[in-house]
């Protein structure tokens, strides 16, 4: 069992963290804050494996407050780890601002010296990230991160500032770094393992933010496959306030039933929903590219499926418990019909976001003769 010490479990980061090692059962973790009694500290240290030293004051008018905090509670560390005959490893996080000329660099700086003496003394490893632009779940806005801020007031309908568009930021997922951070529980590998870090403009950043922020009545998803806009998308949930997670659909509805679209996406196409009345008809058209994907996950469905140029249909029954995806490829007429005795509840997925300028969607019943050589076939939906 690994005794771990977590400095500031209130800090951003260390919430994040300690969230992440009281998941492990090879872990007894324990935490300390600013307002720790330095008996308790020394208690904690003198028992600590692993020190994991986080947190600190990132922003204040009094100057000296980050000497006193960030270097002078790093050189305490020190004394009380060697005052327990303790080598304990300890990792800690640093900011790129260490090596700039100001009163927060300076003090990151000093704790760095110190900690890099204790090594010396005592042969305990300790490991220094640099870290750059944190954000992640659990970010103060209006503090030192400008995505806490943007993601904070976007969410909340709130203006934000920008004084230059232009201006590049680099930034740090806190999963990322908690992730990192945790190898070097069983790492003792010399170079530090890599933390991924994005680079781009203010403007970018914010515009990405407002995307989510119209994503209720787009219904546009971003590009997933970007592991930052993943990490960017999920921390911009965690400031969406409570009243506003709930949305109503634009729901369609007709003699047929009701239809609703919930998802698109340029790169994944869309889904949408509809609920069909008993012995109700849908679809009985075909799609020269549009592939779709069909799921009935409440009642009964008879999916048919014909080639567009005639030939024998295939029938497939369907029943919401048994959980069916049909393929319905291109070049195949096709329709859903309900054949249960109440509403017939349907997911649809379509390879595209439907395009009213080119909705590649052309009406022809299924069975009812085959497309004329010309390619024309009668108006209908």
């Amino acid at each position: 069992m690994i005794r771990v010490l977590v400095t500031d479990s209130r800090c951003f980061l260390g919430r994040n963290l300690l969230a992440h090692l009281r998941e492990r059962r090879d872990c007894d973790t324990f935490a300390a804050d600013r307002e720790t009694s330095p008996a308790e500290l020394e208690r904690q240290l003198a028992v600590a494996d692993v020190v994991f030293h986080v947190g600190g004051v990132c922003r204040s008018e009094n100057h000296a407050e980050f000497e006193r905090v960030n270097a002078g509670l790093t050189r305490r560390l020190c004394v009380c780890l060697r005052r327990a005959g303790r080598a304990a490893k300890i990792v800690f996080e640093s900011s790129i601002q260490a090596d700039l000329p100001n009163a927060y660099g300076t003090s990151k700086a000093h704790a760095e010296d110190a900690l890099r003496e204790f090594a010396a003394a005592t042969g305990a490893r300790v490991r220094i990230f640099r870290l750059k632009g944190l954000f992640g779940k659990w970010c103060p806005p209006n503090y030192n991160s400008v995505t806490a801020t943007f993601c904070h007031n976007i969410a909340h309908d709130l203006p934000i500032a920008i004084s230059d568009p232009a201006h590049e930021v680099e930034l740090n997922y806190a999963d990322d770094i908690v992730a990192a951070f945790l190898e070097e529980l069983e790492n003792d590998a010399p170079e530090l393992p890599q933390i991924a870090c994005t680079r781009l403009r203010l403007d970018d950043l914010a515009g990405r933010i407002q995307a989510f922020h119209e994503m209720g009545a787009t219904l546009r998803l971003p590009d997933f496959a970007d592991p930052f806009c993943r990490a960017l998308y999920a921390t911009y949930l965690s400031y969406v306030p409570s009243h506003t997670r709930q949305r109503n659909l634009d729901v369609r509805t007709d003699t047929r039933g009701s239809l609703a679209e919930f998802i698109k996406s340029e790169h994944s196409g869309q889904i949408f929903v509809s609920r069909t009345a008993p012995g109700v008809t849908r679809g009985n058209h075909y799609h020269h590219t549009k592939a779709e994907k069909f799921l009935v996950v409440e009642g009964e469905g008879l999916i048919r499926m014909q080639p567009m140029e005639g030939g024998p249909v295939d029938e497939y029954q369907v029943e919401g418990s048994r959980y069916q995806v049909i393929d319905i490829p291109p070049g195949f007429t096709h329709s859903i019909r309900n054949i249960g005795r109440g509403e017939m509840v349907t997911l649809f997925w379509s390879s595209e976001v439907f395009n009213p300028d080119r909705p590649d969607t052309y009406y022809l019943p299924v069975g009812e003769g085959r497309l004329a050589l010309d390619g024309r076939v009668p108006a209908g939906s």
